[in-house]
């Protein structure tokens, strides 16, 4: 079954950096495209990052040159590298695979404060 846990998030202040961890198990993991979404309150669910199986990213527009997705194969996990952090940015943060029916984490909360 699988399992996918987020880690890393916390209150930082407006243009501080964030390094969130998503740790897989259950998964070929190396085979699975992975992504990051965020959902604030009142607000639907948004992909933010996309990594295949061979590393191509992709970024939405409202995160392009902010954030960086990245994977270790050898560890199981997927990183979301957050910088210049904006309280938009405010959300919980959820790894999930990408591309099938996906398995989600339980999140972790972001809260980027003015």
């Amino acid at each position: 079954q699988a399992q996918l846990v987020e880690s890393g998030g916390g209150l930082v202040q407006a243009g501080g950096s964030l390094r969130l961890s998503c740790a897989a198990s259950g998964i070929i993991f190396s085979i699975n495209a992975m992504a990051w979404y965020r959902q604030a309150p009142g607000k639907q669910r948004e992909l933010v990052a996309t990594i295949t199986a061979l590393g191509t990213t992709n970024y939405p527009d409202s995160v392009k040159g902010r954030f960086t997705i990245s994977r270790d194969n050898t560890k199981n996990t997927v990183y979301l590298q957050m910088n210049s952090l904006k309280p938009e940015d405010t959300a919980v943060y959820y790894c999930a695979t990408y591309g099938g029916p996906p398995n989600w984490g339980q999140g972790t909360q972001v809260t980027v404060s003015s």
